[in-house]
């Protein structure tokens, strides 16, 4: 019969891992809720700032669904649309509760992203205490995710709260894989399908998560090549963590394995096979929508895979030297040195070839690797916009080069012996540091014309910052102003027809008809679609009537017509010079046809002064009688057809 003091012992250790476990999740609680406050600390002058014209509009304040709030009819379109050339809807769907709680008022729409923040850092932290046993490095690698200035972008841009929201089921997701991994079952293994999906349809970017698994597999999970699954409920690493990192220099608790045993990588790869379905879906889908939205460019792959290399080097750069960060890194219209190429591909070459020497230390492999596999979908290869590159495709490739980082340096302390506290002055010092950089970066975002300017101060020939400057100031009436910006654009690169049309429209409307011409002729020099030249030259039509070149003017409409018979414009415009020049039944004639096509209040006001100058009463005053049926404002309709006979010569009957 055991005695008394054995038959206690289980009971004892019961309650000593009871008590353990107690103590860590009490630390893990506290930890949790400084990583919230500084977060918050930090982060909190974005309620001051608005909405920007960078998709902001597009996303939110013009966006009629969105605004619309969660009605079905809003969950049909947000699973159905290719809007803003993305395939989203929990992204549309976040947007429009926003909007049925705080309407298009920002200061809620920026915190809700700020809260999704603070909620990513969370997870992140107990995902990586979880998985490793190693409370501090893990805080560390938490606390430079919610700092670091390259995340600015990705929770001070409204409209990139897909960034935020796709990362926190990326993050459950990996959190749920850590369940299954420990009791393999396929319960758990729909939790972390059903996770991964719904971050897919926030933002495909997290299209590379199976990959990223096989790397959780390698380290901290070490299912593959040995080790074991790390239990939720070890006991916290006291004394010297380093023990804990030199046993095979990994940073996992070990437990004995059963379910958790190591696996082949065969079958680890099998294992994410249903995963990878998913993303191949999401990759076909993302494809379709870009093409339809005209989001892809075509680049040689000279160029791309050129930008790409560098690119790599520079999110390196900016990951240990945040500055000089930009709304828009415009790309490089040609071939980049290939010196720059060169160095950057031996740069990172000499670097994996380190962390592959390194082995033993298999954070290094999963932090860099994480790194670079993330930042494939959007590295350029496949080239979606006009960036070079951009803050908000760091989010989360940025935490594999924290862990290489933090977790590197954790094991040179111990190895060398050195007291922690050592690190610690330096390691709050760098968490100030880039807060305060958080913080200047947020003031940037504060308005469209603000971020525009930050943007040209710190790059160079960037085309889409001064076309976003000149629409905010165009907004503003600012004319001068904005139509310097649209020529300072233009002489980068050139805009394509419809926005050139519309430059024209804005300088035309603002006593710039000189720069309305050239804007309108540049666009039938642009377009290639005759309905598209047709608009250009009926434009142009308009601007020299408003000169008093009736000559050009009616060449222009006659161009126009030719390009495409039906064009509004042209036939108002062509009626109202045969008007002037007293042939009254083929304006009637022109006016007619133009309102058969595209009826409006203003042009059956100007087909009843044609119809009357040419004596057809009867037929006249049916012209009137449409009018007064479909005008909601017939005394503004009359005041707005005299401009319109005054800019041809023409007084009212």
């Amino acid at each position: 019969m055991p005695s008394t003091a054995t038959a206690m012992q289980p009971g004892a250790t019961s309650r000593g891992d009871s008590h353990s476990l107690s103590s860590r999740q009490r630390r893990n609680t506290v930890l949790c809720l400084i990583l919230v406050l500084l977060t918050l600390a930090f982060y909190n002058s974005v309620a001051h700032n608005g909405f920007t014209n960078l998709d902001d509009e597009n996303y939110i304040v013009h966006n009629p669904h969105v605004r619309a709030g969660l009605t079905w009819e809003t969950v049909k379109w947000a699973f159905t649309t290719y809007d803003a050339a993305n395939w989203h809807p929990l992204t549309w769907l976040s947007h429009a509760l926003d909007c049925q709680l705080f309407g298009v008022n920002p200061v809620g729409h920026h915190y809700v992203t700020v809260l999704l923040h603070a909620a990513n850092v969370i997870l992140l932290f107990l995902l990586l205490e979880g998985a490793t046993g190693l409370a501090w490095p893990a805080l560390m690698v938490a606390a430079l995710f919610a700092l670091h200035p390259v995340n600015v972008e990705s929770v001070a841009w409204a409209a990139e709260r897909k960034n935020v929201l796709s990362m926190l089921f990326f993050l459950l997701a990996l959190y749920a894989y850590g369940s299954y991994a420990r009791r393999v079952s396929l319960k758990r293994y729909a939790v972390v399908a059903v996770f991964f999906a719904l971050g897919l349809m926030a933002k495909p970017e997290v299209i590379t998560f199976p990959f990223v698994l096989l790397l959780w597999d390698y380290w901290p999970l070490r299912r593959m090549f040995g080790g074991a699954v790390p239990s939720p409920t070890a006991s916290p690493v006291s004394g010297s963590q380093f023990s804990v990192l030199r046993e095979g220099r990994t940073g996992e608790a070990s437990v004995s394995a059963g379910n958790g045993a190591p696996r082949s990588f065969f079958y680890l790869f099998l294992e994410k096979v249903p995963l990878l379905l998913l993303s191949a879906g999401s990759a076909v889908i993302t494809l379709v929508a870009q093409r339809a939205g005209h989001a892809m460019r075509v680049a040689s792959n000279q160029v791309r895979f050129g930008n790409a290399v560098v690119a790599y080097v520079s999110y390196v750069g900016k990951a240990f030297w945040p500055a000089r960060l930009a709304a828009v890194y415009p790309h490089p219209e040609g071939s980049l040195p290939t010196w720059q190429v060169a160095g950057s591909a031996v740069a990172l070459l000499l670097v994996t070839g380190l962390v592959l020497y390194a082995r033993n230390r298999r954070y290094l492999a999963v932090g860099w690797f994480w790194f670079l596999g993330t930042l494939v979908p959007v590295i350029g290869v496949i080239q979606v916009g006009v960036q070079a590159m951009a803050d908000r495709y760091a989010y989360i490739p940025y935490i594999g080069l924290f862990i290489c980082v933090v977790w590197g340096l954790t094991e040179f302390a111990g190895e060398r012996k050195i007291d922690p506290a050592w690190f610690a002055l330096p390691a709050v010092a760098t968490l100030i540091t880039f807060g305060i950089l958080t913080r200047h970066q947020i003031a940037y975002w504060h308005d469209s014309e603000t971020i525009w300017r930050h943007t040209l101060s710190v790059t160079k020939n960037n085309y889409m910052a001064h076309d976003g400057l000149a629409r905010t100031l165009a907004k503003e009436g600012r004319a001068e102003e904005a139509m310097v910006q649209f020529d300072a654009a233009e002489n980068i690169a050139m805009y394509s027809a419809p926005a050139l049309i519309e430059i024209g429209v804005y300088a035309q409307t603002h006593g710039r008809v000189q720069d309305a011409i050239k804007q309108y002729q540049q666009s039938v020099e642009a377009s290639t679609n005759p309905k598209l030249r047709a608009v250009g030259l009926s434009y142009l039509g308009l601007a020299f009537t408003e000169t008093g070149d009736f000559s050009r003017a009616g060449t222009n409409y006659k161009q126009a017509l030719q390009q495409d018979p039906d064009n509004p414009s042209a036939l108002v415009g062509s009626g109202l010079l045969a008007e002037r020049d007293g042939d009254f039944n083929f304006a009637a004639a022109q006016i007619s046809h133009a309102m058969s096509v595209a009826p409006t209040d203003v042009g059956y006001v100007l087909l009843e002064q044609a119809l009357r100058r040419s004596g057809r009463s009867a037929e006249a005053d049916d012209a009137l009688a449409k009018v007064q049926r479909i005008s909601t404002n017939i005394s503004q309709a009359r005041r707005s057809a005299d401009q319109v006979l005054a800019s041809a010569g023409l007084l009212a009957n």
